[in-house]
C-alpha cells in the first residue's frame, strides 16, 4: 500500500493534520491509522473509504491503486477480495474489476465464490459487473460442461440483449448448445427467454420449435411435482402451468405471423383452457388474469385479421379497460385497416392522447421488454404510415414513416429499412423540407455494411 499510504502522508502535512486530529475526521482509532501509514496492517475497503472521505476525495479514488497493490502485487485474499468487488460494482468501476478479475483467475480456487457474488450481482440489477464475473467464470469452464457454466451462459445471454436483431440472434446462437445442462426447472426459463428473442427478431421456425420443446418439457414437470416434496423450493420465475400456456401463446403467434388466423383462434382457446386451474394461489390467479386478458385481445385481433369489421368497438373498448394493450391493439387494427381498407380515424381520434404517448418515458411498458417494445413501434409507425398515406393525410403519415425509419436504422433492423425507404419513395413528392432533410439525417446515419 505504499502509495496510498505516501498519499495519506503527504495530505497530513500538506494540511498541517497530527495524526490525532486526522484519525478522529475518519473515525479510525488512531493506534490502527498509525499502523496502515507505517505499512506494519493492511488496510480494509472500509477504512479505505473512510480515508478517502476524509481526505474529501470522490468514493472510489483509490481503488485502482488498492487493487493493484492488494490483488495484482501480492497474493490475494478473498475476505478483501469480496467486499472489493461490491465496491467497485456500486461504483461502476468496471475496468478495476476486469483489470483485478483477470489476474485474480489464475488461482482457480476462487471461481465458486466469483460465481456467487456474480449471482448476487445480477440479483441487484448490477448487470454489467455481474457479465464480466459470468464470463471470467465461463471462460475458466469452457472445457467442463457443468450445470454452472450453463447457468453462466444462461446469464450471460440474457445480460447481452440489445436493440439489434443480430447481436439478439448471436447470443441465442451461442446460448441454445448450453440449455440442456441447466437445471430441468431452469431450462423452463431459459427456453422462454430464448423464444421471445427468435419472436423479436421473427424467426418463426424456431419460435415454434422451442415453444413446443416448451410445452413438452413444462407438461413432464407437470407430471412429476405431484411426487416432489411440499417444501422443495420452487427454481422457476413461475407456476408450471405458465409454461404450458405460454408455449400455446407463441405457437399462435407463429400462426399469426403466418396469417392462418383459424389456427391462432384455436391455439388461444387451448391456453385458455390451460389456465382453468383449480383452486388458484393468489400468484396463480394474476397470471391466470394476464393470460385471459391476452386471450381476449388476441381473439378480436384475430377476428379482425379475418375481415370482421365489426369486433373493432368490442376492441377498442377492451383497449380502454387494458391500457397497457394499447400499442399492439392499435398495430392490429391498423393492419387490419390497411389490409381491407377500413377507415378508423374515429379509433385514432379516440386515444389520440395515449398514443401522442408512444416512444416516451410517459408509455406503460406492460409485458414489453426493451427488444419487443422497439420492434413494436416500428410496427405501429409503419403501419399508421401506410394508413394516412392510403388517407391522403400525408404530412402525418410521412412524420410516421420518419419515425420508423429511425427507429429501424437504430436497431438495424435492415427489413424495415428498406419497407420505409419504398414506402418513403412512394410518397416521396408528398414530402416537406423539413421531411427531406429528416430523412436525408437518417439515410445517412444507416452504415453501409448494414444497409
Amino acid at each position: 500500500m505504499s502509495n496510498i499510504r505516501s498519499y495519506i502522508e503527504n495530505h497530513l502535512k500538506d494540511k498541517g493534520y497530527k495524526l490525532q486530529q486526522f484519525s478522529e475526521i475518519a473515525d479510525i482509532n488512531v493506534g490502527t491509522l498509525s499502523a496502515i501509514i507505517k505499512g506494519t496492517r493492511l488496510i480494509s475497503m472500509n477504512q479505505l473509504d473512510q480515508i478517502t472521505s476524509a481526505m474529501g476525495l470522490e468514493q472510489g479514488y483509490f481503488y485502482d491503486m488498492y487493487g493493484v497493490e492488494c490483488f495484482i502485487e501480492s497474493a490475494p485474499h478473498w475476505r478483501r477480495l469480496e467486499p472489493f468487488l461490491y465496491r467497485c460494482a456500486e461504483l461502476g468501476k468496471l475496468d478495476i474489476i476486469q483489470q483485478v478479475i483477470t489476474h485474480v483467475t489464475d488461482d482457480q480456487s476462487y471461481f465458486d465464490e466469483l460465481f456467487d457474488v456474480a449471482e448476487s450481482l445480477f440479483n441487484k440489477s448490477m448487470n454489467e459487473a455481474a457479465l464480466i464475473l459470468y464470463e471470467c467464470v465461463a471462460d475458466s469452464e469452457k472445457y467442463q460442461h457443468s450445470e454452472r457454466l450453463a447457468l453462466c451462459q444462461y446469464r450471460i445471454f440474457l445480460l447481452q440483449k440489445t436493440l439489434s436483431k443480430y447481436d439478439n440472434l448471436n447470443a441465442a446462437v451461442k446460448f441454445e448448445p448450453y440449455i440442456d445442462k441447466l437445471n430441468e426447472e431452469v431450462q423452463l426459463d431459459a427456453i422462454k427467454d430464448l423464444a421471445n428473442v427468435y419472436n423479436t427478431i421473427h424467426l418463426w421456425d424456431r419460435v415454434d420449435a422451442w415453444a413446443r420443446e416448451l410445452e413438452r418439457k413444462a407438461e413432464f414437470q407437470l407430471k412429476i411435482q405431484s411426487r416432489r416434496r411440499k417444501s422443495k423450493r420452487r427454481l422457476t420465475a413461475y407456476p408450471l402451468f405458465t409454461y404450458v400456456a405460454y408455449a400455446n401463446l407463441l405457437i399462435s403467434s407463429v400462426y399469426d405471423a403466418r396469417k392462418e388466423y383459424e389456427s391462432v383462434l384455436k391455439y388461444i382457446e387451448k391456453y385458455l383452457e390451460i389456465v382453468e386451474v383449480e383452486n388458484p394461489t393468489q400468484e396463480d390467479q394474476q397470471i391466470i388474469d394476464l393470460f385471459q386478458i391476452w386471450g381476449e385481445g388476441n381473439q378480436y385481433a384475430s377476428q379482425l385479421m379475418l375481415g370482421q369489421e365489426n369486433v373493432i368497438n368490442s376492441y377498442l373498448d377492451y383497449i380502454e379497460n387494458n391500457p397497457s394493450e394499447i400499442l399492439a391493439g392499435f398495430i392490429n387494427i391498423l393492419q387490419a385497416a390497411n389490409q381491407y381498407s377500413f377507415n378508423i380515424d374515429y379509433a385514432l381520434d379516440r386515444f389520440k392522447d395515449q398514443i401522442n404517448l408512444f416512444n416516451t418515458d410517459m408509455y406503460i411498458k406492460g409485458s414489453y421488454n426493451d427488444q419487443m417494445l422497439n420492434h413494436a413501434y416500428q410496427d405501429f409507425y409503419y403501419e399508421l404510415a401506410s394508413y394516412q398515406m392510403k388517407q391522403r393525410n400525408y404530412s402525418i403519415g410521412m412524420d410516421a414513416l420518419l419515425m420508423c425509419l429511425d427507429l429501424s436504422s437504430s436497431s438495424k433492423d435492415d427489413l424495415m429499412c428498406i419497407k420505409c425507404v419504398d414506402l418513403y419513395g412512394e410518397y416521396r413528392s408528398e414530402a416537406n423540407e423539413t421531411q427531406i432533410t429528416k430523412y436525408k439525417i437518417v439515410i445517412e446515419k444507416l452504415s453501409l455494411p448494414t444497409f
